[in-house]
């Protein structure tokens, strides 16, 4: 059953040239307890998305449902309920977390806040939490500017995680972190959600962690959905050229298998008054006129979604 479903989402912002396309037409639907990877190079509406889907911005067009429930457009009592079942882990450790709060205080704030809870089982929720994340006592009195970045991002996961939702926005929370620190965090995630039935919209530009936590991939360039699939097809046939593109520069050791890079070229479409057709035609090296008429997602293979007009040809 899905919990989480995206139809025509739009997110548009005006500027001095124009009106920028961040998120433009995103279709999609999230199982419970899955969890969805969204990929793509910076700048392509990723983490816009995820916002605007919990409503840290608001939508230009199209309709947001949770639990079968239209949400698109709430008031304020309604968007307060719904913000204790969407949550978000940003990006940045350091800025997301209030300089003038201790670790605990930051941890504790959103349980005073729902007003569910008595001072002595705030204190108690509070300490069960930072055990939960795995944060040693000797830490808890802390600043946020003393401790190191994979302590202060499990303080952000204590954090989103202190209302019980239903689902978490993850934008890159590792992509801040050592390779050693992220292994740990991607663990935390993956046992949190196992034991809560959580739901993740996994916002990153890296493709290998992605393959490692998602269900099911959706690649976003410059405001568009280009393929979605579930993840281990996606990584055995991708169709469309640029989620190609994005595979090949996964670094490997396999010495015997190494995958030919593929380096895009050309010129960058503007986010801004985008013209009709696929966005990536200038830099791809099979586009054909085809290419700059309107395009939509078209189901390729059972499950398996993509833009490009030439996607069946080209994985013949």
């Amino acid at each position: 059953m899905a919990l989480l479903e995206i139809e025509h989402l739009k997110k548009y912002f005006p500027s001095p040239r124009g009106t920028v396309h961040a998120v433009d037409d995103i279709t999609f639907s999230i199982n419970k307890g899955e969890t969805m990877g969204l990929v793509g190079e910076s700048g392509c509406g990723k983490s816009t998305l995820g916002r605007t889907i919990i409503h840290l911005l608001e939508s230009t067009d199209g309709v947001i449902r949770f639990e079968g429930k239209d949400v698109t457009h709430l008031k304020k009592d309604g968007l307060k309920k719904l913000r204790e079942d969407m949550q978000i882990i940003f990006q940045d450790p350091y800025s997301s977390l209030n300089p003038r709060l201790t670790l605990r205080d930051t941890v504790m704030e959103p349980l005073k806040l729902s007003g569910r809870y008595t001072d002595a089982q705030v204190q108690a929720e509070t300490d069960r939490l930072m055990d939960l994340v795995g944060l040693e006592k000797r830490f808890r009195e802390s600043y946020p500017h003393e401790l190191d970045g994979g302590r202060r991002q499990r303080v952000g996961i204590a954090r989103a995680i202190a209302l019980n939702p239903k689902f978490v926005v993850c934008d890159e929370p590792v992509s801040a972190l050592d390779v050693s620190i992220q292994a740990q965090i991607l663990n935390l995630l993956m046992d949190l959600q196992e034991e809560y039935d959580l739901t993740y919209l996994f916002v990153t530009h890296d493709l290998s962690v992605v393959r490692h936590i998602s269900t099911n991939i959706c690649v976003m360039y410059l405001g568009q959905m280009v393929e979605t699939a579930p993840t281990q097809e996606l990584f055995d046939h991708p169709m469309h050229p640029y989620t190609k593109a994005l595979l090949s520069a996964i670094p490997t050791v396999d010495i015997h298998n190494r995958t030919e890079r593929i380096l895009l070229k050309g010129e960058i479409n503007s986010p801004i008054n985008p013209k009709p057709g696929c966005r990536f035609a200038k830099r791809c090296l099979y586009a054909t006129e085809r290419c700059h008429e309107p395009v939509e997602l078209q189901e390729v293979a059972p499950g398996h979604f993509c833009s490009c007009p030439r996607a069946k040809e080209l994985s013949l």
